[in-house]
């Protein structure tokens, strides 16, 4: 026989219930969290009943998704907790009400909406928020105002809170990859390019932070001009090699660090046929010795323009 809490808990069989822990586990919240959104706003279990307990429902849960979606934007609680409800928006990945509102754990002082946006939705280490939201700004602001009001800000913060405090290394890295893998899908493929011959970009030998070149990259590649990117750390006889092979119109080598703008690179690239731009970008160039011809670039806007000068 059918025990009747059983039968309350709905006839679709097949759809898993979660306990109030196991849901605050999925959405790293406390369990106290979820019994004061239930309360205030209605966002509980909707009838499902196992023993004494409520369980959660997939609608259930969905709801709370959009909810914590919503916080992460800047919403209220009120708002969210309204926005998760609507009938519409509890079925579909509608947009996201937002609020101006600092970056939970994040000094973001002077920032835009969205980069305190971004800011709470990397500490949540909400993947599926961070590129909705770089996305959202590629798509409407573009590359430069994208890297510059957006990820730069928040980059600089999520550094700075590590270093004061020792914690937040897991965000650091997983904001890095989204953002990485924004500005990938944000790179058209550059066929037929308007410089004949490719522009290579690349770190310093040993250097390994090697972010800053992807959106150097994909803004080239919307204005047409073809890069070849060989990323981090690339051995000094392998970008040597790699200038023989493609003779390229202009090259850039980025420094993060102080330690890897080394000059003595710069003099020892083989000399080519054809003349060969270069430039030096990053913090570690600020305080070095750049040797000519090389010129130095101090931010992303200006790389772009110097490049798309050089080689068009």
């Amino acid at each position: 026989m059918t025990h009747p809490d059983q039968r309350s808990a709905g006839s679709h069989t097949s759809e898993p219930l979660l306990s109030v822990a196991a849901v605050a586990r999925r959405l790293g919240v406390a369990p106290a969290t979820l019994r004061t959104w239930d309360r205030r706003y209605g966002l509980g279990p909707s009838g499902h009943t196992v023993g004494r307990h409520r369980k959660y429902g997939p609608r259930d849960v969905a709801r709370l998704e959009l909810m914590q979606r919503a916080l992460l934007r800047g919403a209220s609680s009120a708002e969210a907790a309204r926005f998760a409800l609507d009938s519409k928006s509890s079925m579909t990945h509608g947009e996201v009400p937002v609020a101006p509102s600092g970056g939970r754990g994040l000094k973001l002082p002077g920032a835009s909406r969205l980069a305190r946006g971004l800011g709470r939705a990397a500490v949540a280490m909400d993947s599926i928020a961070v590129q909705g939201m770089l996305a959202d700004s590629l798509a409407s602001d573009g590359v430069i105002a994208t890297w510059n009001e957006v990820v730069r800000p928040v980059m600089t913060a999520v550094a700075a809170r590590w270093q004061l405090s020792g914690v937040g290394v897991e965000v650091e890295h997983l904001l890095n990859e989204c953002v990485l893998a924004a500005f990938v899908r944000a790179t058209p493929l550059v066929t037929l390019g308007r410089n004949h011959r490719p522009v290579l970009l690349a770190c310093m030998p040993e250097e390994r932070h090697n972010l800053p070149l992807y959106p150097l990259a994909a803004e080239l590649a919307h204005r047409g001009v073809v890069v070849r990117q060989f990323g981090a750390a690339l051995p000094m006889d392998a970008l040597a090699a790699a200038v023989r092979r493609t003779a390229p119109s202009a090259v850039v080598l980025w420094a993060q660090l102080p330690r890897y703008a080394d000059p003595g690179v710069l003099t020892a690239l083989p000399r080519t046929r054809q003349q060969v731009r270069l430039f030096v970008g990053g913090p570690g160039w600020r305080r070095g010795v750049v040797t000519t011809p090389a010129e130095r670039v101090d931010d992303l806007a200006s790389a772009v323009a110097a490049v798309e000068a050089a080689v068009t």
